[in-house]
């Protein structure tokens, strides 16, 4: 990690690179690409999105986080509040950053860039807490996410169109740190 800065990132300037390395890191399709880039330029015009990148030396974007402070009229907590509801914990969707994206390069992984980028923009915001939605799997990432504080909020959260459940989890701020 020492030759990456972590920084903030013209997201809409260098989308393409940034859903390269999702590509990457999720196995999206071309078509998956193509729907999600049109995701991410909408997302950057709600109020309070912010994104970091991580670039090596020669300017590669080797991964990205992007967010901003959850609205319940967006389609993402739309989807989740009835999840949180049966839980008691809807409140989570009030006054949180939510954790849109957050991808690293498969070939820098696991040397803590996914945890600078997730604390440095977290640390960045005014909300007491964050949430954000995982692959319902124990990977690499939600182990990330625990070590960082974030709890299961729900899980087996269905979204359409994604063949595998998905996990809602939160996290007070700041993150924990080792």
């Amino acid at each position: 990690m020492n030759d990456v800065a972590v920084g903030p990132l013209d997201l809409a300037a260098r989308v393409d690179d940034a859903l390269a390395v999702q590509a990457l890191a999720f196995g999206l399709s071309d078509e998956e690409i193509a729907v999600r880039r049109h995701i991410v330029l909408r997302h950057l015009g709600c109020t309070g999105a912010r994104a970091l990148g991580a670039t090596a030396p020669d300017g590669r974007l080797l991964g990205f986080v992007y967010g901003m402070p959850n609205d319940r009229a967006h389609w993402w907590s739309t989807v989740v509040e009835p999840y949180l509801r049966s839980a008691a914990l809807d409140h989570w969707l009030d006054d949180s950053f939510t954790i849109t994206e957050l991808h690293v390069h498969p070939a820098h992984q696991h040397r803590g860039i996914g945890r600078a980028l997730i604390t440095r923009i977290t640390d960045e915001t005014g909300e007491p807490r964050s949430i954000l939605s995982a692959i319902d799997t124990e990977s690499p990432a939600r182990h990330l996410y625990r070590s960082l504080g974030y709890q299961d909020l729900a899980r087996r959260v269905l979204f359409p169109s994604a063949p595998t459940p998905y996990a809602v989890m939160g996290a007070p701020l700041p993150l924990r740190r080792r």
